[in-house]
C-alpha cells in the first residue's frame, strides 16, 4: 500500500471513530434532558401529600439538570462522566419502578397513569442500555426492525395519553388522535411480524423496506399533530388537563428523534434494497 492510499485509509477510519462519538455524545445529550422531564412529569403528577417522592423527584430533576448542563459542555465522551450518568440513571429507574409499585398496588393514587410510569422507566432502560455498549450503526433489517418497534409502542403511547388528557368536548382533536392511533396501532403489529419474520436471516427483505418508508410518512403526520397541539397548550386554545406545555414538547421531541433514526434506518435499508436489486 503506498503512503498516499495508506493516509487516505486512515483518515477514512478517523472520520468514522469520530463520527460514532459525536453521535454517541449528542444521544447523551439527547436522553439525559428526557430523563429529567420524566423526573419533573413524576414530581408534578404525585398527590401533595406524598412529601418524601416528590421531595426524591425533584433531586432527580436537580441530578440531571446539573449533567444536562456538564453534556452540553462536553467536547469527548468523559469515563466519569458516563459512569456518572450510568449511575444516575440505574437509580431513576428504581425510582420509577417503585412508584410504579406503589400505583399498581394502589398504596398511592395519582394523576399520572400507570402504563405512563411503565413508558418511562422503558425509555430510561433503553438510555441505559445504549450506554453501557458502544454506539455502532444498526446494521441489520432485525435490528433495525426491533428499534422501530420500540419507538412504535412509544408513538402509540403518545397518542393515548394525549386521547385521555383531552377535554371529552375536544372533538376534533379526540377524532384525529383516534385515526393515529389506529394507524400506529396497525405499524406496531405489522412491526413486530416483520421482526419475527426477519430472523430466517433473508439474504434481503424488501417488505420491511417498504415498511419502514412508510412508518417514516406516518410518524412525519404524528410529530405534525403534537407539534400542533403543543402550540394550542401554549396559547392555551385546548381544554385539557395536561399539566405543562412541557409535556406536549417533549412528545413531541421524542417524534422528532424517531424520525432521525428512521432517516438512518432508511439509508441503510435503501443500500441493502440497491445492492439486492442489481444481483
Amino acid at each position: 500500500m503506498d503512503l498516499e492510499n495508506q493516509g487516505l485509509e486512515e483518515y477514512s477510519d478517523f472520520k468514522d471513530r469520530n463520527k460514532i462519538t459525536n453521535g454517541r455524545l449528542q444521544e447523551i445529550r439527547f436522553w439525559v434532558t428526557i430523563m429529567k422531564e420524566h423526573a419533573q412529569f413524576i414530581a408534578l403528577g404525585l398527590p401533595c401529600d406524598q412529601t418524601a417522592l416528590i421531595a426524591e423527584a425533584e433531586s432527580f430533576v436537580k441530578q440531571f439538570g446539573a449533567l444536562e448542563e456538564k453534556v452540553k459542555k462536553a467536547k469527548v465522551i468523559d469515563p466519569e462522566l458516563l459512569r456518572k450518568i450510568i449511575a444516575a440513571v440505574k437509580a431513576l429507574i428504581a425510582f420509577q419502578r417503585g412508584v410504579l409499585l406503589l400505583l399498581i398496588q394502589c398504596k398511592v393514587r395519582a394523576s399520572i397513569f400507570p402504563l405512563f410510569v411503565d413508558h418511562i422507566t422503558r425509555e430510561a432502560v433503553h438510555f441505559l442500555e445504549l450506554l453501557e455498549k458502544p454506539l455502532q450503526p444498526l446494521s441489520t433489517i432485525q435490528e433495525i426492525l426491533e428499534r422501530a418497534a420500540f419507538w412504535l409502542r412509544q408513538m402509540k403511547e403518545h397518542i393515548e395519553f394525549i386521547i385521555h388528557l383531552l377535554d371529552p368536548s375536544e372533538r376534533s382533536l379526540i377524532t384525529q388522535a383516534e385515526a393515529l392511533l389506529e394507524v400506529f396501532r396497525n405499524l406496531l403489529e405489522t412491526a413486530r411480524d416483520l421482526e419475527s419474520m426477519s430472523e430466517s436471516d433473508p439474504r434481503f427483505f424488501n417488505a420491511a423496506v417498504r415498511f419502514i418508508f412508510e412508518v417514516n410518512d406516518r410518524t412525519n403526520e404524528l410529530r405534525d399533530f403534537k407539534a400542533t397541539a403543543h402550540e394550542l397548550v401554549v396559547l392555551c386554545r385546548v381544554l385539557s388537563t395536561i399539566p405543562d406545555p412541557l409535556l406536549t414538547d417533549h412528545v413531541r421531541r421524542e417524534a422528532d428523534k424517531f424520525l432521525k433514526e428512521l432517516e438512518e434506518f432508511k439509508s441503510v435499508t435503501n443500500v441493502c434494497k440497491s445492492l439486492q436489486a442489481s444481483q
